[in-house]
């Protein structure tokens, strides 16, 4: 399967894979609205957010950013939706990604 699986440890392959992932425009709008969110996305809101009808492809971008460490999926209690939040990794690399795009 096509996408971003593993973060790496070296920093010039981090730079390389946050500019791959800065042209994934769908990636870069999950991670910047779930910055924005304080108490995280349901897959509802992020398949709202995407409009693209394909909650396949949601699924797949958040297993992406889960695997990447980026996102964690919190299970809400008492029949809440579960939410997808960020990690201290994904709150960092948030940062990284708007500094790279402010540079371009």
């Amino acid at each position: 399967m096509k996408g971003f699986w593993a973060w790496a440890s070296d920093s010039k392959e981090q730079d390389k894979l946050l500019r791959k992932i800065m042209q994934e425009d769908e990636l870069v709008e999950i991670i910047g609205a779930i910055s924005n969110s304080p108490n995280g996305l349901s897959n509802a809101q992020v398949d709202r957010l995407l409009m693209n009808n394909s909650q396949w492809r949601t699924l797949s971008h958040m297993r992406e950013l889960i695997a990447l460490g980026f996102v964690e999926y919190k299970v809400q209690f008492f029949g809440d939706p579960g939410k997808y939040a960020l990690t201290e990794l994904g709150k960092t690399t948030w940062s990284r990604l708007q500094a790279m795009a402010s540079g371009l």
